[in-house]
């Protein structure tokens, strides 16, 4: 991972987090989405901005979630 893309990958997350605030939502449904995103940023080396439709299915696919586990 770059430093670049460590730093783009930290202002987002940041920039999720102030949403997330924003919208009141519980802090126990902040921590959960953003445990996800720390996760899935983790997967794939912290470069999320163009992930495919694709890329997420294989990632959900890896972790053993599948469609109806998401609905």
């Amino acid at each position: 991972m770059t430093s670049s893309s460590d730093s783009n990958f930290k202002l987002n997350y940041q920039t999720h987090l102030q949403h997330l605030k924003l919208k009141g939502l519980q802090p126990k449904t902040i921590e959960a989405y953003s445990r996800a995103i720390r996760r899935i940023g983790g997967y794939f080396y912290h470069q999320i901005n163009d992930l495919s439709e694709q890329q997420l299915a294989n990632y959900f696919e890896s972790r053993g979630l599948t469609r109806m586990a998401l609905s």
